[in-house]
């Protein structure tokens, strides 16, 4: 890859989906979503013939409906496509302090949030719970 180019992320998988509701809950309803990078590896992926190493991101993505009424938690892996060098670099600085690179964590949240958010709506679904985020609605005028 070239300098400047945009490493992309190749997939976002999934490995835990849980809903559950817990209680009838009193008082207004509050929504929290959460999400989080538990931990940084190589990996490497089979392209044809040769081999190329990646980024796996572990992560965990969590909505509470607060008050203790229900719980969605996802966990899953991002793969990230980046140049041996570019690896390097980010598995050094999250050893070091446990954190990603800016542009870098720009790109894993938000194919993230994109995945996520949609599980979290489907599973909210099936759990007759409010979406954890707000969708768009026509207003009568």
């Amino acid at each position: 890859m070239k300098n400047g180019e945009k490493m992309p992320v190749i997939t976002v998988g999934f490995r835990k989906l849980h809903a559950e509701r817990k209680d009838n809950g009193k008082g207004p309803l509050k929504i929290i979503n959460n999400v989080s990078i538990k931990d940084v590896a190589t990996t490497e992926l089979a392209l044809g013939t040769s081999k190329q190493n990646a980024l796996r991101a572990s992560f965990t993505f969590v909505t509470k409906y607060e008050t203790n009424i229900a719980e969605i938690d996802i966990e899953g892996d991002v793969i990230y496509l980046a140049s041996n060098d570019k690896i390097e670099s980010i598995l050094k600085d999250w050893k070091k302090d446990k954190k990603l690179p800016k542009e870098v964590m720009t790109e894993i949240v938000n194919n993230l949030l994109t995945r996520c958010n949609i599980e979290a709506i489907l599973l909210s679904r099936e759990m007759n719970l409010p979406s954890p985020i707000a969708l768009p609605k026509v207003a009568a005028k």
